[in-house]
């Protein structure tokens, strides 16, 4: 008689909202960017990460959303709250007019992460003056949720789909255009980054495991190459939080560049050298890990591969000797 066989998961388990919640509200108080203690929110977005991919990726825009209101002069994110950032695709996919000392605002963001499971979000729209940055309560009749077409498991649990406002009460965040021009804009960025390395630490902990008293020879190469990479990206990342707190007003463009490609590399390298090392079986028959792979893989898609690129080669040519030691 065969043994009965426990049923798989159809889908992944849903994200825990008290638990968000809770990781939410600590975030409230971590260290804002560029005042001395980048080093440390960075470590805090990274072990986030490493604690819970998804979760930590929707806190890491939670943290955005406290560092943005608070750089543009409207601090307005409470205890309780769980914020997005809606910031994808063109401005004018969203038009906002004036209304009563606020906004209206109306159409359709795309790629909303969190979006079921946030109770406000910061959201880029077009006006007469240019591009606005906007705070929205979503328990509002003005806001709609669209359907859940992702069909991947990576980054499921984030909720990711389309969300509509058809005359939605709006507040302003700033001034026309603060949002991108902001000193913070490429430090934010380089957040996600911390994220992306968070998730290739935990990536990785089953070869370190498996090394554990091993004299394989191609395990252990294996598993220094990808301390090599995750050492890489530790420096990057701790470089980039000393370069912000000396200078936080100048343009970190191709700073952020640097620090994400080089983390986007190695994020790849890491998946790729553990699985090579460990073979089938982790993907096959844990699910914790070939979950956090499918994550991680689709996280990392948010860099922007040959594009980046070619912006980091467009800024080092117009520098005299970007590389003087």
């Amino acid at each position: 008689m065969r043994e009965a066989r426990a049923a798989l998961p159809a889908t992944p388990p849903a994200m825990h909202v008290p638990a968000l919640t809770e990781a939410c509200d600590r975030a409230r108080s971590w260290p804002l960017p560029g005042r001395g203690e980048t080093r440390q929110r960075f470590r805090l977005l990274c072990a986030q990460a490493q604690h819970d991919l998804v979760q930590g990726r929707l806190v890491e825009a939670h943290a955005d959303a406290v560092a943005i209101t608070s750089e543009l002069g409207e601090p307005m994110v409470g205890p309780g709250q769980r914020w997005g950032v809606w910031a994808a695709g063109p401005a004018e996919s969203v038009r906002a007019w004036p209304d009563h000392g606020g906004f209206l605002i109306e159409g359709t963001k795309a790629w909303c992460s969190g979006a079921a499971l946030v109770t406000h979000a910061l959201v880029d729209a077009a006006t007469d003056s240019g591009q606005q940055l906007v705070a929205v309560e979503l328990d509002q009749a003005g806001v709609a949720l669209g359907p859940k077409t992702w069909v991947g498991p990576g980054m499921a649990r984030a909720d990711t789909r389309s969300v509509s406002f058809h005359r939605a009460s709006a507040m302003a965040v700033g001034r026309p255009g603060g949002y991108l021009t902001r000193p913070g804009f490429w430090v934010g960025a380089i957040g996600v980054a911390a994220c992306w390395h968070g998730g290739s630490v935990s990536v990785a902990r089953p070869l370190l495991d498996r090394s554990r008293g091993c004299r394989e020879p191609h395990t252990l190469a294996h598993l220094g190459a990808v301390h090599v990479a995750l050492e890489q990206n530790r420096v990057a990342l701790m470089e980039a939080a000393a370069r912000v707190d000396c200078d936080f007003r100048r343009d970190h463009e191709l700073l952020a560049g640097w620090v994400r490609s080089t983390i986007e590399r190695n994020a790849v390298a890491v998946m790729d050298r553990v699985g090579r090392a460990l073979g089938p079986a982790p993907l096959a028959h844990d699910a914790d890990h070939s979950t956090l792979v499918a994550d991680l893989a689709v996280y990392i898609r948010q860099h922007h591969g040959e594009r980046d690129l070619e912006n980091i080669g467009a800024g080092l040519s117009r520098l005299e000797d970007p590389w003087a030691c």
